[in-house]
């Protein structure tokens, strides 16, 4: 399994046990995966893995952890220079985030990697908080529910890799993928479907709608 950075930790037998932790928990599902199998996929005794981890729940919690880690440090990366110059930014996080789209698939829908997901949202609540600084309306919802929203919504590009690559026409892991996924996402960002009227006037709807479907004071 590729890794997403090389440095000490990966020469270590941790973390090719993790790593191989990654590719079981995504294969088999948490209950499905047994520190047995992930030890085979290390080439390490089960012994070891419990030696580092202690219990199939630390490891797994130890694979989220490193997640976490790695997406903060493609966050912040891409905060420094949001504008490319050398590489396609989308096209060097689907590469770094490739060898855990089964990992990240499996543990968002089968309800886990909290922490994972709850950092992804703080992550979008820092860019919201700049972009807000622009944004000539006031939002309709606060910031915290949108980053919760516009996170699964972006999480679902790796989790429905194979999908959006079959509506593209083209596999999102060559440069003409993420190119194209690239182009396409900022046209969808920067054009809005609704113009700042017709979205006053549904909120508004469903403003009217909740209010005569609240229970009345007894």
């Amino acid at each position: 399994m590729a890794r997403i950075e090389a440095d000490l930790e990966d020469l270590t037998a941790r973390a090719r046990i993790r790593d191989a932790a990654m590719r079981r928990f995504g294969e088999c599902g948490f209950e499905g995966a047994t520190i047995r199998g992930i030890a085979e996929a290390a080439g390490v005794s089960s012994g070891l893995v419990r030696h580092h981890f202690g219990s199939k729940q630390a490891l797994r919690e130890a694979c989220d952890a490193y997640l976490v880690k790695e997406i903060r440090r493609m966050n912040d990366e891409a905060r420094v220079d949001s504008t490319p110059t050398v590489a396609n930014p989308v096209g060097t996080a689907l590469a770094k985030l490739g060898p855990y789209q089964r990992y990240l698939a499996r543990a968002l829908a089968e309800g886990w990697a909290a922490p994972l997901f709850d950092e992804m949202v703080r992550m979008s609540e820092e860019w919201l908080e700049e972009a807000d600084k622009a944004r000539p309306d006031p939002p309709f919802a606060g910031r915290k529910a949108r980053a919760t929203v516009g996170t699964a919504m972006g999480l679902a590009v790796p989790i429905l890799h194979q999908h959006i690559s079959r509506g593209l026409g083209v596999d999102l892991a060559t440069p003409q993928g993420a190119h194209l996924l690239a182009v396409t996402l900022l046209d969808i960002y920067s054009h809005p479907m609704l113009t700042p009227e017709a979205a006053a006037s549904m909120r508004d709807a469903l403003e009217k709608l909740r209010d005569s479907t609240s229970p009345s004071p007894s």
